[in-house]
């Protein structure tokens, strides 16, 4: 397996460690979400390599059971260079795990996946604004990539990070702080 591929492989293999610092919402967020806060971050590592760290801003009331019901966005800043093909092939088989879907949505969201996420570098921001009940805005360093109007896919995305089926469980509680 490459290196590229191996960076943006299963979470489950990764440490995680918490990020704490006070942030800013992001620009791109300030009119969706106009009292964003963040709840909660954390490194994604894999092997002892740092690959992004992951942020998480809700509104006031957000509860992490629900969360496919409630606006708020999901931020991943990267420390390397990795592929925008793995990211989203990554991403599709993450997703599995969070629940089942057929072969046509697969290819469907692969595609979707596939213009959303460009090549990243380390520095680039990749965020997803899920406005509520399935719309879903991506934005690669502030800058509009793609959009989706799909509940499923919605829940199933950010479920890779928000699920309890996640892969990737120490990472999930960090993101939710102390509301899990």
């Amino acid at each position: 397996m490459k290196r590229r591929q191996l960076l943006a492989a299963t979470p489950g293999l990764c440490t995680m460690t918490v990020a704490t610092a006070q942030a800013t919402p992001p620009a791109e967020l300030r009119a969706a979400l106009p009292q964003a806060r963040l709840q909660g971050s954390g490194v994604l590592r894999f092997f002892g390599l740092r690959v992004y760290e992951a942020r998480l801003w809700v509104e006031p009331g957000f509860e992490p059971d629900t969360y496919a019901r409630q606006p708020f966005a999901l931020e991943l800043v990267y420390d390397r260079r990795l592929e925008g093909q793995a990211i989203a092939e990554r991403s599709v088989a993450e997703m599995r795990r969070v629940g089942p879907f057929d072969d046509t949505q697969a290819k469907r969201w692969l595609a979707l996946m596939r213009q959303a996420f460009p090549d990243v570098a380390a520095g680039d921001r990749l965020l997803g604004l899920h406005e509520g009940e399935g719309q879903v805005r991506f934005f690669h360093n502030g800058r509009q990539t793609a959009e989706v109007l799909d509940a499923d896919y919605a829940r199933l995305f950010f479920g890779i990070w928000l699920a309890r089926q996640t892969s990737a469980p120490a990472l999930r509680d960090s993101l939710l702080g102390g509301s899990r």
